[in-house]
């Protein structure tokens, strides 16, 4: 099946009930394979024009490398060279995001979270800096594929505090890494084989600090069938427990098997001796 059959994606972002604009930027491509959701920080509109480079630049490479990733490519959907090229594309975003927000002084300080996921070959590969976050629906069970990059995230893990505490911390929205603030940032990726049926999550800070885990797998399970009503139900919840920053999500469902086919490449060699 190709690719852009076999994923089903849906995309939306609303800027909460108090923020007065969106700093959230989102991108989604079924026939990539590949989603990408930023949530900007700093300055006056600065936090927006952050995020919208890092999709930019992100979607930008992509579209312009994955036409040329196929078989007979050395390394081709090998997860050790998707993970390189994801840490290079990624730390080009930085450093883009960082040097406009050194030469122009309304930009200073500006920065933003990412995570991405790239489908190819029944595979999923994730990129992520901050607190934006991937879940995965499947089988009834929601499984967080990210780790918070998170002052929180480090007092969990360290056991100053428990995760109930943790969401009642004055401190959830200190990131301890971001795009665009230092010369260069440390990427986490990790990789996941998919299966036909299985639905991803992506979302900004602004769904999982005002929804919890369990709300989002009950509204996963009751209307995951359709998933435009299942994101506005999202964004609707979180806006109706206080939308108190802005809020985005990608839905991605996997409706079938995407193995890239190998024969005809192999007819190729076996033809050219």
């Amino acid at each position: 099946m190709k690719l852009a059959d076999a994923l089903e994606v849906v995309v939306r972002s609303d800027p909460g009930m108090i923020r007065p604009h969106n700093e959230d930027a989102v991108f989604a491509d079924a026939a990539l394979g590949l989603a990408v959701l930023a949530d900007g920080m700093g300055g006056y509109n600065a936090g927006e024009i952050a995020s919208g480079m890092a999709t930019a630049v992100l979607a930008n490479s992509f579209s312009r490398f994955l036409p040329t990733w196929r078989p007979g490519v050395p390394g081709f959907a090998d997860p050790a060279v998707a993970g390189d090229y994801l840490r290079s594309e990624v730390g080009a975003a930085n450093s883009a995001i960082y040097h406009a927000a050194q030469s122009q002084p309304q930009y200073a300080g500006m920065g933003t979270t990412l995570v991405l996921a790239w489908l190819y070959d029944n595979h999923l590969s994730v990129a992520h800096v901050g607190d934006s976050r991937l879940y995965r629906w499947r089988a009834g069970q929601l499984m967080q594929l990210t780790r918070d990059h998170s002052f929180l995230q480090e007092q969990i893990d360290s056991g100053l505090i428990s995760a109930e505490e943790a969401r009642h911390s004055q401190n959830r929205n200190l990131v301890t890494r971001a795009l665009g603030v230092d010369p260069t940032v440390e990427v986490e990726v990790r990789d996941f084989p998919v299966e036909a049926g299985d639905l991803l999550l992506l979302c900004s800070d602004g769904l999982n600090d005002m929804v919890e885990d369990e709300e989002i797998a009950l509204t996963l399970h009751a209307l995951g069938a359709n998933l435009p009503l299942a994101a506005e139900q999202l964004i609707q919840m979180a806006n109706d427990n206080g939308g108190r920053d802005n809020v985005s999500v990608i839905l991605l469902r996997i409706k079938g098997d995407f193995t890239v086919d190998r024969s005809w490449w192999q007819k190729l060699k076996g033809f050219f001796g």
